[in-house]
């Protein structure tokens, strides 16, 4: 199944996200299929940066996101 989830980038203790789209049987931080946004959960507010188009076609297509995407699929007003 491919799931669109996070990807932890960063420093120790600085973490930084990327939105990808990859199988889910990859690890973590391993292989994906396509990047669609940045996370920064560090700034004031949090940083979220997101294709729209790209995520709804890959939704459309089936992929599914995890709740923690979809939570921030809604604050961008993407989903």
């Amino acid at each position: 199944m491919v799931k669109i989830r996070l990807r932890r980038m960063g420093a120790k203790k600085a973490p930084f996200y990327r939105i990808v789209v990859a199988d889910s049987r990859y690890p973590r931080d391993g292989r994906f299929i396509e990047q669609l946004g940045t996370y920064n959960p560090l700034t004031e507010p949090a940083e979220i940066k997101v294709d729209a188009e790209r995520t709804q076609a890959w939704i459309k297509t089936g992929a599914q996101p995890t709740d923690t995407v979809k939570r921030l699929l809604k604050q961008a007003n993407v989903l």
